[in-house]
């Protein structure tokens, strides 16, 4: 990743992060807070940062709420927690604490404390299909003028490798991997998250007879291809022109539009999961990887491009924190969340030693990881 873009007002860079992932941070929490609250668990503390407190003040329900030195997420604290990643104190047995009922988070019965943990993330992912969903009802959905004459092979670029494999000028391509296309949208994202990969293309062939439906092994070129504010990425490439290009935008009503997001949300998710296979397997560099700076530059970058943008980039990152939250590491949500399943399948809770190696482990794995995007995010600025 280049240096930063100097035609973009700096301020952008500064003020881009703290409104992207304060009020991020701040819902996410407020989901734990909210339905912690609402089954009755004290709320010791409410924190927007880690580390040593620069502000603060404690309301009438002794809830100490703070900003923090470190902005780099938050925590609610919870009575009977004996860090901000939950991991329970040391305290009386498990008859106290079935019968206790003080407050304390831990002596909470199990399907509220699932609950508890599962909101934060729940919150972001309903902030995401809010976006999504009122993108869709003032924008509209995007919707192909002609389809077919959409996935009609035009023309071929230069090198293409759909050329190469035998596809002519008329194919229509009707599915890629056995996945049936709808338009030109449809084969770029079949295409481009898979560079250098062997897509079984299927056509339909104008003919004396009609048309006649083959399938042919096309390899996709990997291309790294430049944005406007000069982020590189490397993509998948058949190179073929379609007979047709345009595009509609038909406004959709609430249901349809909630339908859509959520149906976006998943495709969204899809990709990432793919990305991340990628990753692991080596097919992709571990240098794609982003942390705090990345996302700080295309905060900045996305709210130089105006509201739109910027809020189009809140929904990206808030699904992408519930996804990672939700992932089963311990001390993340969804580490809790798996606890929680084999307590309940066992029908007792882990004991306190491998419960506290657990978190230990998984804090650690995270901080590792976290070291090591943001080193990753500076050696590419350099």
């Amino acid at each position: 990743m280049p240096e930063l873009d100097a035609s973009i007002p700096f301020w952008t860079y500064i003020a881009g992060f703290p409104l992207l992932l304060g009020p991020l941070v701040t819902l996410h929490e407020l989901g734990h807070y909210l339905v912690g609250r609402w089954f009755g668990v004290r709320a010791e503390a409410f924190s927007l940062g880690f580390g040593k407190e620069i502000a603060g003040f404690t309301d009438r329900r002794g809830t100490r709420w703070k900003l923090s030195a470190l902005p780099l997420g938050g925590y609610v604290q919870f009575k009977g927690d004996m860090n901000p990643a939950s991991v329970p104190e040391r305290g009386p047995g498990p008859r106290a604490a079935r019968t206790a009922r003080d407050g304390s988070f831990q002596n909470a019965p199990l399907w509220q404390r699932a609950l508890i943990v599962a909101a934060g993330p729940v919150t972001n992912i309903l902030l995401t299909l809010a976006i999504f969903a009122g993108f869709f009802m003032a924008v509209g959905k995007p919707v192909a003028a002609d389809p077919e004459r959409q996935l009609t092979v035009a023309g071929f670029s230069e090198g293409s490798t759909a050329e190469r494999a035998g596809l002519k000028v008329g194919d229509r391509i009707i599915a890629i991997d056995g996945k049936p296309m709808a338009d030109f949208r449809d084969l770029q994202e079949a295409v481009m998250l898979y560079p250098g990969k062997v897509l079984a293309v299927t056509i339909e062939r104008p003919g004396e007879s009609g048309r006649a439906r083959q399938t042919l092994p096309v390899t996709s070129a990997s291309v790294e291809q430049a944005d406007r504010f000069g982020n590189v990425s490397r993509i998948g490439l058949i190179g073929v022109r379609p007979a047709g290009a345009s595009f509609a935008f038909e406004r959709q009503g609430p249901l349809t539009a909630v339908a859509l997001a959520g149906q976006y949300s998943v495709d969204i998710v899809r990709m990432m999961i793919t990305g991340i296979g990628q990753i692991v397997s080596g097919e992709r560099s571990v240098k794609e990887l982003g942390g705090p700076v990345k996302i700080a530059k295309f905060s900045g970058e996305q709210l130089s491009l105006g509201p739109l943008a910027f809020i189009n980039f809140v929904a990206l990152i808030s699904l992408n924190l519930a996804f990672i939250n939700l992932l089963p590491i311990p001390g993340l949500d969804g580490g809790h969340l798996a606890f929680y399943a084999a307590e309940a399948i066992r029908r007792k809770p882990v004991g306190p030693r491998g419960l506290e190696l657990a978190y230990r482990s998984g804090m650690a794995l995270v901080l590792m990881l976290m070291l090591f995007v943001t080193f990753n995010d500076l050696a590419s600025l350099l």
